[in-house]
């Protein structure tokens, strides 16, 4: 049974890839939006960039959903998560896990614990993005649970129920996050490692949306990233990110 990330089969069709990109259903490609619409408030530099209008994101939605093998996820917790993000998923009978940065939640710019069991009714899935969106890599002891295991019991309370997805913010972590969540029980860890994701992976690769982004272009950078150099390159990557 596919996670609540996944597109459901059956939904509204949109635009029809070519054969390459549609042979490539056996990965998982998981695409990662932050906000969208116009950020009035950005908390860190450069946050715009990764904000689509409200066009495009739709455009990249009728993509996502019409190809095979695309998961769905939300960083961040936007208020935009529940005003656009939601009714658009609705209507194409996608579904897609949401990552609040839950020291945020209940702000003027962020989604209410309202917000989030609105989602869930919705059919959608929560997860953890941390507490401050303070990166993953490198904290230690007290702090590093603090900033990665509080916050999903803090939404455990919330929710009354399991959270056990987690995001790494700005995609950082290094082994003693990974063994940190591993130990706390987590069934799966997102990251920002832009590779197609193993089928069962516990650590699963996304590929970041842009302010600039198209579906021409996230094609492109998925396909990218199946040829055979890349594939060794970004494994590497990877291979570093856990050995620190």
């Amino acid at each position: 049974m596919p996670h609540a990330g996944d597109v459901r089969a059956g939904a509204r069709s949109g635009p029809v890839d070519p054969p390459s990109v549609r042979a490539v259903a056996a990965p998982l490609f998981t695409v990662c939006f932050h906000g969208v619409g116009v950020p009035t408030h950005e908390r860190e530099p450069g946050e715009a960039g990764y904000w689509v209008s409200r066009d495009r994101f739709l455009e990249l939605l009728d993509w996502a959903v019409a190809a095979p093998g695309v998961a769905l996820s939300f960083d961040d917790g936007n208020t935009s998560d529940l005003d656009v993000v939601a009714p658009a998923l609705l209507e194409r009978g996608a579904r897609a896990t949401f990552f609040p940065v839950v020291g945020r939640l209940g702000d003027a710019w962020s989604l209410s614990a309202q917000g989030l069991e609105e989602l869930l009714e919705a059919g959608m899935d929560v997860g953890t993005h941390g507490l401050t969106h303070r990166p993953w890599a490198g904290l230690r002891g007290a702090l590093a649970r603090e900033e990665v295991l509080a916050p999903r019991r803090a939404l455990e309370d919330l929710l009354g129920r399991r959270v056990d997805r987690a995001a790494a913010p700005l995609g950082r972590y290094d082994r003693h996050t990974l063994a940190l969540l591993r130990s706390d029980g987590c069934a799966e860890v997102n990251v920002s490692d832009q590779r197609p994701a193993r089928p069962g992976a516990w650590v699963r690769p996304r590929f970041s949306v842009r302010a600039d982004d198209t579906a021409a272009s996230l094609r492109a950078r998925m396909l990218a990233s199946l040829a055979p150099a890349r594939r060794v390159r970004n494994g590497a990557v990877s291979l570093v990110k856990r050995a620190l």
